[in-house]
């Protein structure tokens, strides 16, 4: 069976989702699945490398500021410039996590849903009622989903999401893992799509 495409993601990049778009084309075009992945940039960004975050970050700021927009331009993707760039994805990314457990396909039916409110609806995804009422059209009872981000068991679950990827050399978003090889960053589906038609150089 043809290994699955690796998708580390973090609700919190506008780069994230619009590699989450790409690597979806890309897997459909070459028989691939994806396997999103979830990590945390607040602890592989903050805690782990000591970097500040992008928009706090003097000159590269700005620069991320203009250029998501631009690349969302350039591909077609949908996108509001003015969404919140700043956000607290924890209640997105346990609730991904809890659903992935249970089915995958409806966690990334999930995490298309959650990333296309924020970056091309611009419709602030930080409170745990705006995750639970984007994931009820999808048949997510809100309590449900409410209960289960609120407890230890799922905010261990995206721990252990959170240090694998750590231990996988992960340490943004988005990576893309194919064949044993990591790609950093939605400007590099291209090497992904090379990568997988020669078998790697």
């Amino acid at each position: 069976m043809t290994p699955p495409i690796g998708f580390y993601f973090d609700f919190l990049s506008p780069y994230a989702y619009l590699g989450s778009i790409e690597v979806e084309k890309l897997a459909a075009s070459r028989g691939r699945t994806v396997e999103w992945r979830p990590i945390l940039l607040g602890i592989s960004v903050l805690k782990v490398m000591g970097l500040k975050a992008v928009p706090d970050t003097p000159l590269k700021g700005d620069y991320a500021a203009h250029d998501w927009p631009r690349c969302a331009r350039l591909l077609g993707i949908a996108h509001r410039p003015d969404a919140k760039v700043q956000f607290a994805s924890l209640a997105a990314m346990r609730a991904f996590a809890w659903l992935n457990d249970r089915d995958a396909e409806l966690a990334r039916a999930f995490g298309r849903a959650i990333f296309r409110a924020h970056w091309a609806e611009g419709r602030d995804m930080s409170a745990p009622e705006a995750v639970a009422a984007e994931a009820e059209p999808l048949g997510i009872l809100p309590a449900s989903l409410l209960a289960a981000i609120a407890s230890q068991a799922v905010k261990a679950r995206l721990r252990s999401h959170v240090d694998a990827a750590l231990a996988a050399g992960v340490f943004g978003a988005p990576t893309f893992a194919v064949d044993g090889e990591l790609f950093w960053g939605a400007d590099r589906i291209g090497q992904v799509e090379r990568w997988i038609e020669t078998g790697g150089w």
